[in-house]
């Protein structure tokens, strides 16, 4: 299977979910975007990552493998998201040490960050991006019925001051269950409808949880 390169585009809050955020990773050669949810404190680690003008005065869990990985000389040579199975994405991490190289499983939002601390590239297969990839309609495209319609509102972008340190971190499961529970009760046309509109809203963790939900009726 054919491998397709990433590149992160940016983290919004989610609306929808406390203390999750949604990574927006886009086709490096297209215009397929791929949101995946993910935590407040990864958001935390790989939005400090992107900064780059952000140090920590003490290293996060990802810094220390850096700091580790480099004292032991291993290398990560790429991340590559591999499988995606009812909404959830899994990675492996290729790392090399003397010329040996080993495959690590990783979730992906950690494979992630330390993908950003290696510069190594990110990759996953055209299956999975064919699968559940979206491709964002500029706002201009929009009709005017739909304009007229629909009430346009941008996520919010992150604020490192608003990601709390990990006491206040909040992984409220419940709720992320009640929300994609909305969705069982629309037809398969209804869904499509909802699923344009977030992505012409560009709000693409919800537009995850409808893409998954289609993805299940239709597998």
């Amino acid at each position: 299977m054919s491998l397709v390169k990433l590149i992160i585009e940016g983290i919004s809050y989610s609306q929808t979910q406390n203390g999750a955020y949604a990574l927006i990773l886009n086709e490096a050669d297209g215009d397929r975007k791929l949101p995946i949810v993910i935590g407040a404190f990864e958001a935390q680690s790989i939005a400090i990552t992107l900064e780059k003008d952000i140090t920590p005065p003490r290293p996060l869990t990802h810094d220390l493998f850096k700091n580790f990985a480099d004292r032991f000389d291993i290398k990560i040579k790429q991340i590559i998201i591999h499988k995606l199975v009812d909404g959830v994405f899994y990675s492996s991490i290729i790392c090399e040490r003397d010329g040996i190289e080993e495959i690590i499983d990783a979730r992906t939002s950690d494979a992630i960050a330390l993908a950003l601390r290696f510069d190594a590239p990110i990759f996953t297969y055209k299956g999975i991006l064919d699968k559940a990839g979206i491709i964002f309609k500029p706002k201009n495209e929009i009709t005017e019925k739909e304009d007229a319609d629909e009430e346009y509102q941008d996520d919010d972008d992150l604020d490192l001051d608003d990601i709390s340190l990990l006491d206040d971190i909040l992984d409220d499961n419940k709720e992320a269950d009640h929300f994609k529970n909305e969705f069982k009760n629309q037809t398969l046309e209804q869904l499509y409808v909802l699923l344009d509109t977030s992505i012409q809203n560009e709000d693409y963790e919800k537009a995850a949880y409808i893409r998954d939900e289609i993805n299940n009726r239709e597998a």
